[in-house]
């Protein structure tokens, strides 16, 4: 069984997962800034297997509005370039034989508004899987104070505890989701 220090240890371990998963989806929003984070998670078909994009390229932003991708295996440039081209991202790749260019252009007033829309979408998960972690950890709490392997005080300060941890954690996330709607309001 458990004690009460491993099991705020796990929840607080699973809550920053939901964190940076959450920092992993607003990184993949497309604010009208160039970004590697944009295309890094694409899958290519190359060497008969499919490879994320960041293992087959290297990515690079030579200015904000651009993204350049230079394949390591000059072989693979029409399978990354295809790859680009079926994304979801909606942006035409420039092929010029070495490197492929992406030019990010800025998002309309409508676009820019959508994308708000995805990033408290995507904040509201977060929020609701770190609440989820709290449930399970505190089920567990509660369960070592039935089996009598704890007593009340240190139940009710173990969950004291647990609520900190959640108030830090979406605290950070609210902080995440602030900081990517200023990028893609005032790009």
């Amino acid at each position: 069984m458990a004690s009460i220090k491993e099991i705020i240890s796990e929840a607080d371990h699973r809550m920053e997962q939901s964190l940076h998963s959450v920092e992993r989806e607003l990184g993949h929003l497309r604010a009208g800034r160039a970004s590697t984070s944009l295309v890094d998670y694409i899958k290519v078909e190359a060497y008969g297997a499919e490879m994320p994009l960041n293992q087959l390229a290297t990515l690079s932003t030579p200015d904000a509005t651009t993204l350049t991708i230079t394949p390591f295996d000059k072989g693979q440039l029409n399978s990354i370039d295809k790859a680009l081209r079926l994304s979801e991202l909606n942006l035409t790749p420039q092929n010029d034989g070495t490197v492929i260019r992406i030019t990010i252009p800025p998002p309309t007033e409508d676009r820019r508004k959508e994308l708000i829309k995805l990033v408290h979408k995507h904040g509201e998960e977060g929020r609701v899987s770190i609440r989820n972690v709290r449930r399970d950890a505190n089920e567990h709490i509660k369960k070592l104070e039935k089996d009598k392997a704890v007593g009340q005080d240190e139940m009710r300060h173990a969950l004291e505890e647990m609520d900190k941890h959640v108030d830090r954690h979406i605290g950070r996330l609210d902080t995440l989701i602030k900081d990517k709607e200023k990028e893609i309001l005032d790009f």
